[in-house]
Formats: C-alpha cells, sequence, structure tokens
C-alpha cells in the first residue's frame, strides 16, 4: 500500500468534522437568562424579543433649530394674515415672507400651544411643537427676527417637523432574541422607554495551559523549553467572542495538580478550555487523567480524531460537580487556535444564546493553485478581498495553517474539505470572514 492510500486510509476512520459538532453543541445549552439594567446590558445577548412600549419621538417635535409655522401661510398662494415685502429668491415670486412670533419653546417646554393664522413660534431643536405647525423654517433661512421674521427662503411641507412615532411606533420589534446588545440598540431602548432587558449573561470561561515544558512569556524559549503563546491567545479570542475570559497560566502534567485546579476553576466558569496534553504520547497527560474511568465509569472527557486539519485530536466532557463543559485543544498553537475557531467559538456563542453560531462565510475566487490533505478538513489562514463588479478574492497566506504570522495576517480562513487534494487558480472556494479590527 501506498504512503498515499495509508494516509487516505488513515482519514476515513476520523470523524467527520460536521457530525462531531453537531454531537458536542447538541449537549450545550444557552445559559439562564437574567433582567439587566441597559447600564449591564451591553455586550450581552438578547434572551427575549424586545418590544418598544412607547413611541419614538414620544411627542410632534422640531429637528431643527428655527421657526414652528403652519405651511400654508408661507406656501405657494398664502397671503391671509401674512406679509409680503420684495426680497429675495425662494419665496413666492421672489418675496420674503413675514409671520408674527408669538413666543419661544425650547427642549423642557410643556405647555400646549396653538398656532393662530399669521403667527410662529421660535423653536430649538427637540423643542415640542405647537398644535396646528407642519414646518419648521432653519433660523438660516430668516432674519433671525424677535417679535416678527423675514422668511427667506420657504421649505416644502414638513421640514424639520418630527411627528409623534415616526421612527418607531409602540410596538415595534426592536430586536430579537440572540442580538448582541450594541451601544446604537442601548440608546433604541432607551429612547423607547426601557429602563431593563432580559438577557443571557456573557459566558465565563477559563483557559488553562498544561506541559512541563511550559514557561511564561518575557523570555525566548530554550532547549526543553516552550514559552506559553496558547493561554494568552486564546483567553484574547475568548474575549474577542463576548466572553468574560480568565488565563489560569501553566499547570504541569501533575496528575494531582491538574484535576484539583480544573475542580477549583468549577466554581466559576461556564465553560473551561485547554491546551495541550490531547495526544496519545505518555505525556499527553491532559488525555489521560480526563478519560481515566473511575468506579467502573468513563472518563469526564471523550477525545475524537476529527477529519480537521490541522489538529486532529480534541477533547469534549464535563468536569465537576455542576458538570461544566470543558473543551480540550492541542498544544500545538497553530492547530489551537484552528480548533477554537472551529469548536470553542460556537461553544461560547451557543451559551451566551447567540445567532448564529458560527462566522459568516463567503465563497471566494482563488487566485493561486494549492494542494489539501486528502480526507481532512482544512482551514487555512487567506486574505480575502471584495471585487469592484462584486463577489470576493482569496489568497491562501504562505506558511499554511501552521504559522502564527499568518493566523495574524489572516482575516479570512479558507476551507478545503474532505475531498479536496488541490484547488486551481480560478476556483471557488468557501472563506469563513474573521471580524478582525483593521
Amino acid at each position: 500500500m501506498t504512503a498515499t492510500a495509508d494516509a487516505e486510509a488513515a482519514a476515513n476512520e476520523l470523524t467527520p468534522l460536521a457530525d462531531y459538532l453537531g454531537s458536542v453543541l447538541r449537549r450545550l445549552r444557552a445559559l439562564p437568562p437574567l433582567d439587566l439594567d441597559l447600564t449591564q446590558a451591553y455586550g450581552n445577548v438578547l434572551a427575549e424579543d424586545v418590544v418598544a412600549p412607547h413611541s419614538y419621538p414620544a411627542f410632534d417635535q422640531a429637528a431643527v433649530d428655527g421657526y414652528a409655522a403652519r405651511w400654508e401661510d408661507i406656501g405657494s398662494g398664502a397671503g391671509r394674515g401674512v406679509g409680503y415685502a420684495p426680497g429675495r429668491a425662494g419665496s413666492p415670486g421672489g418675496r420674503t415672507v413675514r409671520l408674527n412670533v408669538v413666543g419661544d419653546l425650547g427642549a423642557a417646554s410643556w405647555r400646549p400651544v396653538r398656532l393662530t393664522p399669521g403667527s410662529c413660534f421660535s423653536v430649538a431643536a427637540g423643542a415640542p411643537l405647537p398644535a396646528g405647525a407642519d414646518v419648521v423654517v432653519p433660523v438660516e433661512w430668516t432674519d433671525q427676527g424677535m417679535a416678527a421674521v423675514e422668511i427667506f427662503r420657504v421649505p416644502k411641507r414638513g421640514y424639520g417637523a418630527r411627528r409623534a412615532g415616526e421612527e418607531l411606533p409602540a410596538g415595534t420589534l426592536l430586536a430579537r432574541a440572540g442580538t448582541y446588545v450594541s451601544p446604537a440598540l442601548v440608546a433604541v431602548f432607551a429612547a423607547t422607554g426601557l429602563g431593563h432587558v432580559v438577557v443571557r449573561p456573557s459566558p465565563r470561561v477559563v483557559i488553562v495551559a498544561t506541559g512541563d515544558e511550559l514557561v511564561d512569556v518575557g523570555r525566548g524559549s530554550q532547549p526543553g523549553q516552550v514559552v506559553d503563546a496558547n493561554s494568552h491567545a486564546l483567553t484574547a479570542a475568548a474575549a474577542e467572542v463576548g466572553a468574560l475570559a480568565y488565563r489560569v497560566g501553566i499547570c504541569d502534567d501533575d496528575p494531582e495538580a491538574l484535576r484539583g485546579l480544573l475542580e477549583d476553576q468549577t466554581l466559576r466558569a461556564d465553560l473551561i478550555i485547554t491546551t495541550g496534553g490531547t495526544g496519545t504520547g505518555p505525556g499527553d497527560m491532559v488525555r489521560r487523567i480526563l478519560t481515566r474511568r473511575e468506579g467502573g465509569r468513563a472518563g469526564p472527557v471523550t477525545f475524537t480524531e476529527v477529519a480537521l486539519y490541522p489538529g486532529t485530536s480534541l477533547g469534549f466532557g464535563t468536569v465537576g460537580a455542576e458538570e461544566v463543559p470543558v473543551v480540550c485543544l492541542p498544544g500545538e498553537p497553530g492547530a489551537a487556535m484552528i480548533g477554537f475557531e472551529v469548536l470553542a467559538r460556537p461553544a461560547i456563542n451557543l451559551l451566551a444564546g447567540a445567532e448564529p453560531v458560527f462566522r459568516p462565510s463567503v465563497r471566494a475566487h482563488l487566485l493561486e493553485t494549492i494542494t489539501s490533505p486528502g480526507g481532512l478538513r482544512e482551514f487555512r489562514p487567506a486574505h480575502v478581498a471584495e471585487r469592484r463588479g462584486g463577489g470576493y478574492t482569496v489568497q491562501p497566506l504562505p506558511g499554511g495553517p501552521f504559522t502564527l504570522s499568518g493566523l495574524a495576517e489572516a482575516n479570512g480562513l479558507m476551507v478545503l474539505g474532505e475531498r479536496v487534494t488541490s484547488a486551481a487558480a480560478g476556483s471557488t472556494v468557501d472563506v469563513l470572514l474573521l471580524d478582525r479590527r483593521r
């Protein structure tokens, strides 16, 4: 049997990624909802649909500083009770329009008032409109008179006036369950009279790096030592999703220390992510400890060989009396980051109640010919660009999925299916879009 045939036979024994993800995500449930004040709701996900209890604007109001008037007093054909004089272009017949100013209205005005023919009110933006007003003449289109005002330019009917409920009538669906609460959404909720909303809390995610070889950042790696990049990167990745992320640092390959650490972390975690030790070698302590049978029962975590490149070995289960979910990712940094994108990120979104749980994807034209390992679903760092005429192009980044520099530069992950061994330049491939801030 050839090496290629051996590789394909081995790949056929792996669990398809889609089947594995489905089996994991079906075991997770969104966190219980909380009723939070608006000041605390930002960044959380709505647990139920939100409907406007009141209209916005709540009353007829001026949109600009100026003079609230009746359009029939200033529009073409007007004249009853209105003074005309030779004036500037823009008014009927090139004449200015004169109105009596009978009062001033500010944003804090509350007494109801009404216009009479030939009169107007000086108004500030946000002030309630007097009854009968259907236009606000901007102050710069007038001589800014106080007792009487000359209007040099006549606006269209309705200009400068905002009607009650014009933007959001009472009963409007403001946002659906599963929507992230953004600053703008907080403003909408507040403007329509909401002081609190029901949300899913941000998941508390604990990240643990394992391995005797690991040393903390701030130094270079030496033979027998590897700087722990994973726990820092995964903590940042969890925070990017919206989780409350906690890095607990490095745990040596000491069975009792690892058991004790995981047990302690269940008290403050909704999800635990470990990195390292998922293989079958003698030093892969995470797998050995979490799959060990005790009291005739199987270990709390199952490790599965998944048709994924890079990083075929992934673990999932629960730990502790509270049965806190745990995701076990490989120790190789590139594989850990891809594993996070594929498995941990959807899990966090599901716990948070976010929809959808996966990143958005597009179809893009490949700019160079590439090869991919058969039988594995590959996620390769790439740069995606939108074409002028529509659609997207994708450029694979050098080094493939194992290079941290490629992952740092990527704004997309090219997805090559299990049956793809090569893709020609000009062909179309799937690309996950990374919402990186540039």
